[in-house]
């Protein structure tokens, strides 16, 4: 029996919500376009098979960088398995979040920034434990990120070839991490061994100075121990013990081995933001410490009207929470000054009250709940989800994408949470199979504490009718009022994950895009124009060719490629019209 929270305390909610965005607009800014229905024919699940693509009859679609693409036509060509070296100079698998960033001003020529999140060992090695230390460093070479650059030539987009900008970055690339968790005990190893790589990066962010942020998820999945591990109350907060690994790393990379004494801080070098610089191939990878170490999900950046950085994020687990980091200053002023905006200023964690009101919670050592518990502020950040339960921060249901529209209102997708027996305000069913969407509105000034919310969608209420989702996981508010919805989960009667388009004035739910068997739709990217969209299938037919063979030819045999697709309305008009 699924237990709901009272709706009036929704409906209160909203109208909370409602005199906050009126504020918002009297302030000046630009209210969304409301339209009563996208102007495209939304696909009808009867129309899905579940082994190709299936697209509104509006729009169409091309396949971009599969998983093993050669970066440059002179590196070696794609084939399963891959090596450890080939991997190096090839397009990652777990196609993810990703990041155009134009190079021209008609936004034909850019570089795109995209995750690599997670690639099975069946589907990357063909084996379900890796034998050989090449097949581990096969591996770890197919996460990490991609820089690509595009360019479009008479309606078809591709690599350029011999781009001095085109790299891969992955698992044993040199990085430095920095703000007040750099150089410190909680991150060091007995075997001295340098600060390298990036993992499960899922979702990203991107910044005003035109940097890449790319998101550290589920870490855990690579650390384990074949020998007696006793984890500590912090790692078992963070699914760090012996049971935990996924993939097996452990039995030929000690940094890996949780039981390794050598190694004992190396999960702790996991699990952040990353900014990468993709217009510099030279510039090393550094790992923001100040955004403190969960599973991040996204990292959502606006400016507030004093030039601070306000960055949004979810820690993608059940029960976990919703956080914020405001930098101490002008990001103007601090770059100038050789400061990072990303390395100093505050974290917070959200309380959602009831009423449609609540409360970011600092965490910093001044916090009294925080003050007694941890050494520093580097014992906070790297333990951060032991920081947030301590204040007092609502657990909620899976936070994972957030995305800011532009008249300011936050949006995150709950993904689900079946382990949820008692509802509240912000999370209001339990058990919550299908998830919901939270928005709510800082103040203008960013600055203050104090936020109103409301439930954007609560996908329980949809989930028998035609405009039926589940599980909403990738999030983008276009320039024009509308959102993006990708989703990750079990969809109604078994059909393959979906990209829908929303109406944020009206709730008008269309779908726009369908997958394939087994795969996630997910990563959301557009031209400047947003005539342009980008968005990937993570792991078509799960890697089984038998489910589904897209995009390679449907033999029965080759292996599914994770790939992009650029996605443009027929008639040229904007993405989501």
């Amino acid at each position: 029996m699924v237990a709901k929270i009272n709706r009036r305390i929704v409906l209160k909610g909203t109208l909370a919500a409602a005199v906050g965005y009126l504020a918002g607009c009297s302030a000046g800014k630009n209210p969304p376009t409301s339209v009563s229905r996208p102007g495209f024919t939304p696909v009808s699940m009867a129309a899905v098979d579940g082994r190709s693509v299936v697209i509104a009859d509006e729009y169409e679609y091309q396949i971009l960088i599969p998983w093993g693409e050669p970066l440059a036509s002179d590196e070696p060509a794609w084939s399963w398995p891959p090596t450890a070296d080939a991997q190096t100079q090839q397009v990652g698998i777990g196609h993810d979040g990703m990041t155009f960033f134009p190079l021209s001003e008609d936004g034909r020529h850019g570089l795109l920034a995209i995750n690599h999140e997670f690639g099975s060992n069946p589907h990357v090695l063909g084996t379900a434990i890796p034998t050989t230390h090449d097949q581990v460093l096969a591996s770890q070479h197919a996460h990490g990120v991609s820089v690509i650059e595009l360019r479009e030539t008479n309606g078809i987009w591709a690599q350029v070839p011999g781009s001095r900008f085109s790299r891969r970055i992955h698992v044993n690339t040199e990085m430095v991490m920095s703000g007040p968790v750099a150089g410190h005990a909680l991150v060091t190893n007995r075997a001295n061994n340098p600060i390298q790589g990036t993992l499960n990066n899922c979702a990203n962010g991107q910044t005003p100075w035109g940097t890449y942020l790319t998101c550290e998820e589920n870490f855990n999945f690579y650390f384990g121990s074949d020998k007696p591990f006793d984890s500590t109350e912090a790692q078992q907060r963070y699914l760090l013990h012996a049971q935990g690994s996924f993939y097996g790393w452990h039995l030929f990379d000690p940094r890996f081995d949780l039981a390794h004494p050598d190694y004992a801080n190396e999960s702790n070098r996991f699990g952040w933001v990353v900014e990468i610089d993709p217009a510099d191939p030279s510039a090393t990878p550094v790992k923001r410490s100040a955004l403190g170490r969960f599973k991040h999900e996204g990292a959502a950046v606006v400016e507030g009207p004093d030039g601070r950085i306000v960055v949004y994020m979810g820690d993608d687990q059940q029960f976990e929470f919703i956080y914020k980091f405001v930098s101490s200053g002008n990001w103007r002023d601090m770059r100038a000054a050789g400061i990072s905006p990303l390395d100093e200023g505050t974290l917070y964690a959200a309380r959602f009250d009831e009423e449609g009101t609540g409360e970011w919670l600092p965490l910093t050592v001044d916090n009294p709940a925080l003050a007694t518990a941890f050494t520093d502020e580097a014992d906070i950040l790297v333990h951060t989800r032991l920081a947030a339960t301590l204040v007092g921060a609502t657990p909620m249901d899976r936070p994972e994408w957030t995305t800011v529209a532009p008249a300011g209102d936050v949006y995150c997708t709950l993904t689900n949470n079946t382990r949820r027996e008692q509802p509240d305000a912000a999370n209001p069913l339990a058990p919550n199979p299908h998830g919901h969407i939270i928005r709510w509105r800082d103040s203008d000034s960013f600055l203050d504490t104090h936020f109103t919310w409301d439930h954007f969608l609560i996908c329980d209420d949809v989930y028998e009718t035609e405009d039926s989702l589940g599980s909403p996981d990738g999030l983008l508010a276009t320039h024009d009022g509308k959102l993006l919805i990708c989703t990750d989960g079990p969809q109604l009667e078994d059909k393959p994950n979906q990209l829908l388009v929303a109406d944020t004035a009206t709730g008008a739910l269309a779908r726009l895009l369908v997958g394939v068997n087994g795969c996630e739709i997910t990563g959301l990217t557009t031209t400047p124009d947003w005539k342009t969209l980008f968005v990937n299938v993570q792991h078509p037919g799960n890697g089984n060719p038998e489910i589904t063979s897209f995009p390679a030819p449907d033999d029965g045999k080759t292996v599914p490629r994770d790939c992009t697709l650029v996605v443009r309305r027929k008639d040229g008009g904007a993405i989501g019209s």
